[in-house]
Order: C-alpha cells, then sequence, then structure tokens
C-alpha cells in the first residue's frame, strides 16, 4: 500500500524531477533524459522557450538548448508521431517505424494517409527532387500568392513533406531555427536500409510501449497507460494480468484509489524506498505544459490534485489562466501556475499572473523556493530581470518580489 504522497514522488523519481541535478547538466546527461522518458514531446509555441527544451531544463537545469538539435543531428534522437510530435531515442526508431505503419491511430496519420491515397504523384516528384538535390526545409519553396489550404494553411510542398515524414519515407535529419530539415530516410537513419522491422510484431511493440509507458510513469493506473504513446485501446487490470504473473510488472495499492496501480519491476528499489519514506522531494522547478506529468489531465488530477488545461488554443475571453500556463512543482506537490513571458530583447522575464491552487497558502520556503525556481528560469533564457505583474492571492506576488530580492546572484 502507497500512500498519494508516496505515489506522488515514485512518479516525480521515475520522471527525473524528484531531486534537483546533483551535477552540471552534459550532453550524455541529455540523452539519458530523453531515454528515461521515452518520449519528448514536440511543440513550436515560443513565448518562454519551446517545449522540449523547458522540459529538459525542469531536469537538467541549465544547459545550451543547442545539445538537443545536436542529438537530433548526430542520429541520437529522432523525430516520430507518438504521444504527439516527439523526439524519441533512435534505439526505438524500428518499434516506432512498426507501429505508425500498420497500428497507430492518430490525427497526425490520417490527414497524411489521405494525401498518400490521392496526392501519390506529386509526393513521388517531392521524392525525386530530394533524392537528386539533396535535404530541403519547407522554406525551400515558394507560396503561390495569396494561396494556401488546410492543414494550418500550409502550402503544398509542406503537406507533401509532412506526408511523407508519416509515412516514414522521409525523416527530419535536423533542425535549422527550429525547422525541420527533411531527407530520405535511409540517409538519415542507414540503419534502416537493411534492418527488418517485420521482427518486431504488432504486438510485441504494443507490449513494449505499455513497458515504457509504466516505466516512465513509476506508478500508474491501468487506464493511463495507452496515452503515453497514444495507442488504443485504453487498458483494463484483465489486460495486465499476464505482465504481472511474469513478474515484470508489480501491482500495487495507492491509498484512496479504487482501482490497483502499476509499477515496472526495473523500479522495484524505488518502490521499497517510497514505502519507507525515503524518497525525499526537494526538487523545485516550472514545468512545461507538455510535460509528462501533466500532459494527462486526469492523471494530473488523481496523483496530484491538479486540473490543469492548456489554454493557448481557447480564445482569449475564455481562458481562466492564461495563454501558455507553467505548473509550478515545488518538493512533491503542484502547488501553483504562472503565465509567463520571456522578453529577450528587453532581457526581461514577466510572470504575467501567477496563482497558487485553491485553498492553499504558501509558506515561507516555498515562496523562496519558488522565486529561486522563477529566477534560474530567467536566467536560462537570458533574461535576468523578473517582472512580477499579479498574482492570485494578491499578497503572494508581494512576497515573491521580496525573495527575488534577497537571491545572491552568484547562486543563480
Amino acid at each position: 500500500m502507497l500512500s498519494l504522497q508516496q505515489a506522488r514522488r515514485l512518479q516525480l523519481a521515475a520522471q527525473g524531477l524528484l531531486q534537483p541535478p546533483t551535477k552540471a547538466a552534459s550532453r550524455r546527461a541529455l540523452r539519458e533524459c530523453i531515454a528515461r522518458m521515452g518520449l519528448l514531446q514536440i511543440d513550436t509555441i515560443h513565448v518562454v522557450s519551446r517545449s522540449p527544451y523547458l522540459v529538459l531544463f525542469s531536469r537538467l537545469g541549465a544547459y545550451p538548448p543547442q545539445w538537443l538539435e545536436d542529438a537530433l543531428a548526430h542520429g541520437e534522437v529522432f523525430e516520430s508521431w507518438a504521444h504527439e510530435a516527439c523526439f524519441a531515442p533512435t534505439s526505438h526508431l524500428l518499434q516506432h517505424r512498426r507501429f505508425n505503419a500498420e497500428a497507430r491511430v492518430h490525427w497526425g496519420l490520417k490527414g497524411a494517409q489521405t494525401l498518400q491515397a490521392t496526392q501519390r504523384n506529386a509526393l513521388e516528384s517531392l521524392l525525386a527532387h530530394i533524392r537528386e538535390n539533396g535535404p530541403v526545409k519547407s522554406s525551400d519553396f515558394a507560396r503561390p500568392e495569396g494561396q494556401g489550404s488546410a492543414w494550418w494553411g500550409w502550402k503544398d510542398e509542406k503537406r507533401w513533406l509532412e506526408a511523407l515524414f508519416a509515412s516514414g519515407e522521409l525523416m527530419v535529419a535536423r533542425r535549422e531555427n527550429f525547422h525541420r530539415v527533411y531527407d530520405l530516410a535511409g540517409r538519415v537513419a542507414p540503419q534502416l536500409l537493411e534492418a527488418d522491422t517485420a521482427q518486431h510484431s504488432i504486438e510485441a511493440v504494443r507490449e513494449q510501449f505499455v513497458l515504457n509507458s509504466i516505466a516512465a510513469l513509476g506508478v500508474t493506473q491501468a487506464r493511463w497507460i495507452n496515452d503515453y504513446y497514444r495507442s488504443k485501446p485504453r487498458l483494463k487490470d484483465a489486460d495486465l494480468d499476464a505482465l504481472v504473473a511474469q513478474g515484470t510488472v508489480l501491482r500495487v495499492e495507492v491509498e484512496g484509489w479504487a482501482a490497483p496501480a502499476y509499477v515496472h519491476a526495473s523500479h522495484a528499489a524505488l518502490l521499497k524506498k517510497a514505502i519507507a519514506n525515503k524518497l525525499d522531494a526537494t526538487h523545485t522547478c516550472l514545468l512545461s505544459p507538455f510535460d509528462p506529468v501533466v500532459w494527462d489531465r486526469e492523471r494530473a488530477s488523481v496523483l496530484f490534485d491538479f486540473d490543469y488545461r492548456l489554454e493557448c488554443y481557447t480564445p482569449e475571453p475564455l481562458r481562466q489562466f492564461g495563454y501558455f500556463v507553467l505548473p509550478i512543482l515545488c518538493r512533491g506537490e503542484l502547488i501553483g501556475r504562472l503565465d509567463a513571458k520571456a522578453h529577450r530583447a528587453a532581457g526581461i522575464f514577466e510572470v504575467r499572473a501567477l496563482y497558487a491552487q485553491p485553498g492553499q497558502r504558501w509558506s515561507e520556503s516555498q515562496i523562496a523556493d519558488v522565486a529561486q525556481a522563477i529566477q534560474r528560469c530567467a536566467h536560462w533564457h537570458g533574461t535576468t530581470q523578473v517582472k512580477i505583474t499579479q498574482s492570485q492571492p494578491a499578497a503572494l506576488a508581494t512576497a515573491l518580489r521580496r525573495a527575488l530580492r534577497a537571491i545572491p546572484q552568484e547562486s543563480v
């Protein structure tokens, strides 16, 4: 039996968010971080640092964002449709390709399949162009004046590139200013030319994704597992009986949960520490809206009592908290959220609004921890001045400003 607090700490330990990093960030640590999560979701919004960079910062501390792009260019990670568009460890490449080709049900693939069926001649012409001339970006092709189309108004070549990427004929070789550079899959990942993807049966890949999800989540109910890789259908407890019988997965109870929970056998030592209250939560940081800890709304609500919904796609008058709101993790709890914007040219990191969890009164130590986390994040963005515009409760902004002034610059 795990208490809810113990379950939270087990998940944070599995995600690399239980304690702050003890060493300076390194390229190796970045690769290990992505391997531990299994997936690093991609999003292009950049009012603060784009989501994949921010997810890594929450776990690694300050690091050069270029390291992620270098890992992609060097073939250490690759891009794929999975939870959504994601980076994943290259060791998982064949499994993702097989699953996307035959089993994944996803809007990003469905649109591509329609183009494959209706505009194959155009796709073949684009493939021939890349084969002869080398990698391309969408910006290499001019948009006909005044023309846009479906898929966010993308020009035809962008839609074709994305369709060929979804089919696996093209891969992302690298990114330039975060724009995808596409090339033939066999040139990006030469191992594909000799690989036999058929050796990975759909059943085996599906099981591996289930195991990867349980390991990445630390502790999870059966109903949350399939969302991690966006596989279908949603699992029931009976679907995990065989893995439990094999000892690959451990079935446990969490206080207050009607359903059982599951822990990967590789986390048996962490599970023992959690039960013995030896997992100390000491890390405070700002999370991306696309962080695995919060991207499943139901899971975040049940596990952390934190109801989180991304509002950037909600019309502004209907937003409750703001455009791109960052959850605040403080020593094992999600204690609030803030709407931030990095004004890079002015060197200002603006907290446009900050909200404590309803009914919570932050302690002095929590205020100090959050102030430190905001300042570290601001410093990493190259925006060393922090501006807190408003908060709820209103007195919290004053307390945070005071705590920010008290931070020695050498400690940032």
